[in-house]
């Protein structure tokens, strides 16, 4: 949504927050990869368009810096957080160890108000497949996942899942696009199920089943991934 700067709001209305809406606003551009890894982020345009001086966009920047989602170079613009060998054979090593840690301690933390939650989540994220709507399931897995490891109640796990989910987000907007192939509709379906059965292990304190399902809900993942950076070779016919 553009913020107009020159709308000023009544006296029975509270002003609006321009930098909080810019802030939703470029995380989600950057998870839908609407903006793309790499990409440089004007910080004018962001100005204009969202009715802010320059000091409020460079702070938010930082802020998104320190999260992440961008990076920040001397005598540099700043760039949407790349996505390279390296960074994503770091993702692979690091994901299921951070899944797994805050599922399991999840289903060993879990109070009844923030499992209702985390069944509202999944509740849009099912949505989301049945309607083959691209951006929003991925979106709302993000969300799931993020949503667990707040359930987890652990300051030092947290931060490094938020990392992560930026950058499964964004393959997962790769990886998982539209049109959706009944192969691939099939995956979905089973990675809803699979977060279904998490929420039923985190519902009854099982942290043991809670890793394992995890664990094989990462695998469906990688699986895709893998497929999708090493497709299978064409068929050609061989002249003789």
């Amino acid at each position: 949504m553009k913020a107009n700067a020159d709308v000023q709001p009544s006296a029975d209305e509270a002003p609006i927050d321009r930098k909080g809406v810019l802030a939703e606003a470029l995380r989600r551009r950057i998870l839908s990869m609407e903006l793309a890894p790499g990409a440089v982020v004007d910080e004018l345009a962001l100005c204009d368009e969202f009715g802010l001086s320059r000091p409020p966009v460079r702070e938010l920047l930082r802020q998104m810096a320190a999260e992440g989602y961008v990076e920040l170079e001397a005598n540099r613009a700043p760039r949407v957080a790349a996505m390279n060998h390296d960074s994503l054979h770091s993702f692979f090593l690091a994901a299921p160890l951070i899944y797994i840690a805050t599922t399991q301690l999840a289903a060993t933390h879990a109070t009844a108000a923030e499992i209702e939650g985390l069944k509202a989540i999944q509740a849009l994220f099912r949505q989301a497949i049945e309607s083959k709507d691209v951006e929003n399931r991925v979106l709302y897995n993000d969300a799931f996942h993020l949503e667990i490891g707040k359930i987890a109640h652990n300051d030092y796990l947290l931060p490094s899942l938020r990392r992560l989910l930026i950058d499964h987000t964004r393959l997962g907007k790769i990886f998982y696009r539209h049109p959706t192939t009944d192969d691939m509709q099939r995956d979905l379906e089973l990675a809803c199920m699979q977060h279904d059965q998490m929420i039923e292990a985190i519902e009854r304190r099982d942290p043991q089943t809670a890793g394992q399902l995890v664990r094989e809900h990462f695998e469906l993942s990688r699986r895709r991934m893998a497929e999708y950076a090493a497709p299978q070779g064409m068929e050609v016919a061989l002249a003789l």
